[in-house]
């Protein structure tokens, strides 16, 4: 991808997998500099999958968020660093009562440069200790995003009282807003 010049946006992609893809699309969702998070399908093997297949966890695909942003209005780390903090990374196939290999935590990346940040992040972690458990979090080049079923997309924004909303979401939302006041849009 060109750079682009100062004032200038410079679009790129990544793909976050972190649990059910309701809370990550509705974090992701409320930065600056983040053009579109769109829930969806990826890492796997099966084309044109469904929820039910994937669901099943027969295809290989994890639920994701496939974002686009402006990477001249926040840096990819920053975006690293609410990814982390927004889901648990240390738990294999499972955040809280969702379990299966569709809701593993994930990184698709797109660039080169991603790829090195994301594993560069991860090794900064580890070596901090901060859990008892090790990272398992998947690093992988982004090979192909299947779009979620419209029913599943800006799903939080719809359906904020809906009681998986209410009990799961918008914690990781209030979260996102408390420790990350800096990077929020104005109508976060």
């Amino acid at each position: 991808m060109a750079q682009a010049t100062k004032g200038q946006r410079r679009r790129e992609i990544i793909a976050f997998g972190g649990g059910c893809f309701w809370c990550t699309e509705a974090v992701f969702l409320m930065l600056k500099g983040v053009e579109k998070a769109t829930s969806g399908y990826a890492g796997g093997t099966t084309a044109n999958p469904t929820y039910e297949l994937v669901s099943s966890g027969a295809t290989g695909h994890a639920e994701v968020i496939e974002v686009v942003y402006d990477s001249n209005a926040i840096p990819f780390r920053k975006l690293l660093d609410v990814f982390f903090a927004a889901h648990e990374p240390t738990t294999l196939n499972r955040q809280g009562a969702d379990t299966g290999t569709q809701y593993r935590s994930i990184i698709l990346y797109t660039t080169g440069a991603q790829q090195a940040e994301a594993a560069a992040m991860i090794r900064e972690l580890s070596a901090a200790k901060m859990s008892p458990s090790p990272i398992v979090t998947e690093v992988k080049k982004l090979e192909r995003f299947w779009p979620a079923e419209g029913y599943h997309r800006d799903f939080y924004a719809k359906n904020p009282g809906e009681p998986y909303a209410a009990a799961v979401i918008a914690p990781k939302v209030e979260k996102t807003k408390r420790e990350f006041p800096g990077l929020l849009k104005p109508d976060a």
